[in-house]
């Protein structure tokens, strides 16, 4: 049964995420909320690293929303692509500080599946990172840890949550079609 907390939290992530999906700047104030209260969530079920990872996003979101408003000299920050030698390098450093995370969680801690829960942690920063800098591949990131986080969630209990993230899996390849819609055209 989900708990008041965590109807709220997905709630007005949901708002939040699909707002992001639209290139809306209001998903940034959302997610402050949205993340302070999943931060409490995850902390009375044990996901530690979830905890830290919510308390990335609440500070994140307060820089992504100025960026997004004044991060092009003062203008709106456009929706642009990262170089395929980089985003390996940002895969490859994901899964190195993935697994680190998760042998410090699993010999320091009572995490629940420490692995799973790291790589969620550190996939998600980079996701976050890209979506702060209006870039599109922002999206299939969020599908890899939305793909990853469903059964992680479904098997704590937080059944609600893990649904929301099946919705959100869907809502990113919708988001990632919609932004390559958005985008500018590249200079020649």
């Amino acid at each position: 049964m989900s708990s008041n907390l965590e109807i709220a939290a997905n709630a007005v992530m949901a708002i939040s995420i699909v707002l992001a999906g639209r290139n809306n700047v209001h998903s940034w104030w959302l997610g402050i909320a949205g993340c302070s209260m999943f931060a409490l969530l995850f902390y009375e079920v044990r996901l530690y690293a979830d905890v830290a990872l919510q308390l990335f996003f609440i500070v994140t979101c307060a820089i992504g929303w100025l960026q997004w408003l004044r991060g092009n000299h003062g203008g709106a920050l456009p929706i642009t692509t990262v170089q395929p030698l980089r985003l390996l390098w940002m895969a490859l450093a994901g899964i190195a500080a993935a697994g680190l995370y998760g042998l410090m969680l699993h010999h320091y801690t009572d995490a629940y599946a420490p692995f799973i829960d790291s790589a969620v942690l550190v996939f998600s920063i980079i996701a976050q990172f890209l979506l702060m800098g209006r870039r599109l591949e922002t999206w299939p990131v969020w599908v890899i840890v939305n793909t990853i986080s469903v059964p992680l969630y479904w098997s704590r209990g937080l059944k609600l949550t893990a649904l929301l993230y099946a919705a959100y899996w869907l809502n990113a390849l919708i988001s990632w079609r919609h932004w390559q819609r958005q985008r500018p055209p590249p200079l020649r």
